[in-house]
């Protein structure tokens, strides 16, 4: 069989290795293609189902809108109790039950699932319309299979380089260090999470902003000298270092304060994460205030940093 010669000229345009530019190019071909007034490429994250990017003529969807797994027809569809093409969905005993259905209209589905190189799921390409679809929409599975292949691949490739290109992000800014502690300091702090957060929005995937204030500071440097209490800092900088995982930046954000960007990071990692500081400070004899807070898909790194903050300062106010 021949190449679909409007398939062979979307490949042909797609930009090399940019994930973000090559699903807008597909949602866009898709929609041209297939019509239906929403197309989307999502993320699931627990029982969060992410929407990253969609080309939408008609529900009202944005990227960064937050719905529920469970909910969805995508998650019936992975778990294989109905097909990727449904033309009437409403005869699919699996999606007529879906409470999604019950929160929009949806009469007509197509869904597919992107899967990581490890078999993880990541995500879904998928569309729904308010009408029902001609039956002859199912003979072109394998034109939505090979696209939802494209997009896994370019996904794939762009993940593996992510990690590189944090590597590369570290030792550009190296030099950017706090003189007393050796770690990056809050200048450094603010590019990398600036650079974290792009990859936060274009690929869903989630992060923890871990924020520490030294409760004894004030005290040691007014009854044994700053050099005691440079000591104390550097003692917490060296504890954090061991406490979290190979890849997290710490960061001395300015006196007593300390600041822990955990990239790829869920909520009950970064539940685990303020409980290993927490336990490894205690340990060294170091009292200190600790919050944290997960990046939520409609907010960004910024917020997720001040709400680590309000929790931090409220620990404080209760000592």
């Amino acid at each position: 069989m021949g190449v679909d010669v409007p398939v062979a000229r979307l490949v042909s345009t797609l930009p090399a290795g940019r994930f973000e530019d090559t699903t807008r190019a597909v949602l866009a071909f898709l929609r041209q293609r297939f019509g239906f007034d929403l197309w989307m490429l999502t993320r699931t994250e627990g029982d969060d189902w992410i929407v990253l990017h969609c080309e939408d003529h008609g529900y009202g969807m944005r990227p960064g809108t937050v719905l529920r797994w469970s909910d969805s027809f995508c998650m019936r569809m992975v778990a294989g109790q109905g097909p990727h093409i449904a033309p009437c969905a409403a005869q699919v005993p699996a999606y007529a039950s879906a409470p999604i259905g019950q929160q929009v209209p949806i009469q007509a589905y197509v869904g597919l699932p992107l899967w990581l190189a490890d078999g993880a799921l990541f995500g879904t390409l998928c569309a729904i319309d308010p009408h029902e679809q001609p039956a002859a929409l199912q003979q072109e599975q394998p034109l939505l299979e090979l696209l939802a292949q494209l997009l896994s691949a370019v996904l794939q490739l762009e993940l593996h380089a992510t990690e590189a290109t944090r590597r590369a992000e570290r030792l550009h800014i190296e030099s950017l260090t706090d003189g007393l502690t050796g770690l990056y300091n809050r200048r450094a702090w603010q590019q990398l999470m600036q650079a974290e957060e792009e990859r936060c929005r274009c690929y869903g995937v989630p992060a923890v902003v871990i924020t520490l204030d030294l409760d004894d500071l004030k005290r040691i440097n007014d009854t044994q000298g700053h050099a005691a209490g440079d000591r104390l800092i550097q003692r917490t900088a060296e504890t954090l270092r061991q406490a979290v995982r190979t890849g997290d930046v710490v960061a001395r954000l300015g006196g007593d304060e300390f600041g822990i960007l955990c990239a790829t990071c869920d909520r009950d990692t970064g539940e685990s994460l303020q409980v290993r500081c927490q336990t490894a400070l205690a340990a060294e004899g170091i009292r200190a205030s600790i919050g944290h807070a997960v990046r939520h898909p409609s907010h960004d790194l910024i917020a997720a940093w001040e709400s680590a903050d309000q929790r931090m300062y409220a620990m404080k106010r209760q000592r």
